[in-house]
């Protein structure tokens, strides 16, 4: 499909050839391992065995590509599966990477206690100062990490100019861009060298799969990503390939619906005064707000606040909240919340990424506006 067509266009053709067999409008799920081949050497269509290429997962990873704006999509087990390989391609014991100081915590994990057991060296910097991006970076670096939004403090980073110091430094930028979706900001069109996705998040959209992504341009990156990804072997299987594929298909009304509702979050929790501080980058008071403007479609679904009265009181708020789910993850139809500092960012407690102890971190659904405020009016007392 022409990547000329508009993005709703794109989320629900680009990968989703009709069955020539059948002519069947969805993908198939093609539950299988191994393919009978045409003779020793002979593969049919390419395909051999399904760690290596699966017909469904190609569909997904053809859409993902085409709503990014690259030259290859790459779908595995999971988003940190997908970072996982990204590191081991990219680095080698020796390497040194600038991290985000605001960042989901099983990447920070990942690098601290995985990556650094392996003689990948990082040094934590505030990726929405280009600054001290430009101070953090030494002659070993090799990429630079940024989130944009991020988890869970809705910090905003130029990636352009990001990109741009990258690329003077000889290091490749990498964008996790799980928080705005391709719907909302194509990290690649603005310099990024490789997107990273939670699939689990917006794309799957109804937390009902896990699965993660990589997005690049470069075709010599995608083949080097592509040999890892089936060396490593941590893939998305068939029906979760589905899963995400059909997700996607619907990614644009859900997210302009996610945005439309967080706005409206945004605004009570601006004018409630048991609430101290509202992170949302559609605030024009928001420190990033310029930034998120030039560079992101609309503001996305993600809100996070800090409440009067500390951790006790924040974590009552998550505990009162009865719309609002009591739980982990993000970017599904229903809302949810949850205390980042003993939930999702636990494992960055005593380090340079450690959150607001008063935070409580919202996914706005796409339930009823004036329900979600409603239950949130209740849940703050």
């Amino acid at each position: 499909m022409s990547d000329q067509h508009s993005f709703e266009t794109l989320a629900i053709h680009a990968g989703n050839t009709a069955d020539p067999l059948t002519g069947a409008v969805v993908p198939p799920i093609y539950q299988v391992s191994t393919y009978k081949q045409d003779g020793v050497g002979g593969l049919r269509g390419g395909y051999e065995y399904s760690r290596s290429a699966n017909p469904t997962r190609t569909a997904l990873e053809e859409n993902l590509a085409a709503l990014e704006g690259g030259r290859r999509g790459l779908a595995f087990a999971s988003g940190l599966a997908a970072e996982d390989c990204l590191l081991r391609t990219l680095l080698t014991p020796g390497d040194h990477v600038v991290i985000p100081n605001d960042a989901y915590g099983g990447t920070f994990r990942l690098f601290a206690k995985v990556a650094a057991r392996w003689g990948v060296e990082f040094s934590v910097a505030d990726t929405s100062d280009v600054a001290a991006v430009r101070a953090a970076l030494t002659p070993r670096t090799k990429a630079v990490w940024v989130e944009t939004p991020s988890n869970p403090l809705l910090g905003i980073t130029d990636i352009a100019a990001v990109a741009q110091v990258a690329r003077e430094a000889g290091a490749r930028l990498v964008v996790d861009n799980t928080f705005a979706s391709p719907y909302l900001q194509q990290p690649l069109s603005l310099g990024a060298d490789v997107v990273v996705h939670s699939t689990t998040k917006y794309m799957g959209g109804h937390s009902d799969v896990v699965g993660g992504a990589l997005v690049v341009s470069d075709p010599e990156l995608a083949e080097e990503l592509a040999f890892h990804q089936n060396a490593m072997g941590a893939v998305a299987g068939p029906f979760d390939a589905w899963l995400v594929l059909r997700g996607i298909k619907t990614l644009a009304v859900r997210m302009d619906r996610h945005t439309e509702n967080a706005t409206k979050v945004a605004d009570l929790l601006t004018r409630h005064p048991k609430v101290t501080q509202v992170l949302y980058p559609g605030l024009p008071e928001h420190p990033g707000h310029e930034v998120a403007a030039k560079q992101m479609k609309a503001f996305g679904g993600m809100v996070s606040f800090r409440v009067a009265g500390g951790e006790e009181a924040a974590v009552e708020v998550c505990n009162r909240a009865k719309l609002f789910t009591l739980g982990e993850s993000l970017g599904g139809v229903e809302s949810l919340v949850e205390h980042p500092g003993r939930m999702t960012h636990a494992s960055v407690a005593g380090s340079l990424l450690e959150v607001p102890a008063d935070l409580v971190r919202l996914s706005v659904g796409i339930e009823n506006g004036d329900d979600l405020l409603a239950d949130l009016t209740q849940a703050l007392g």
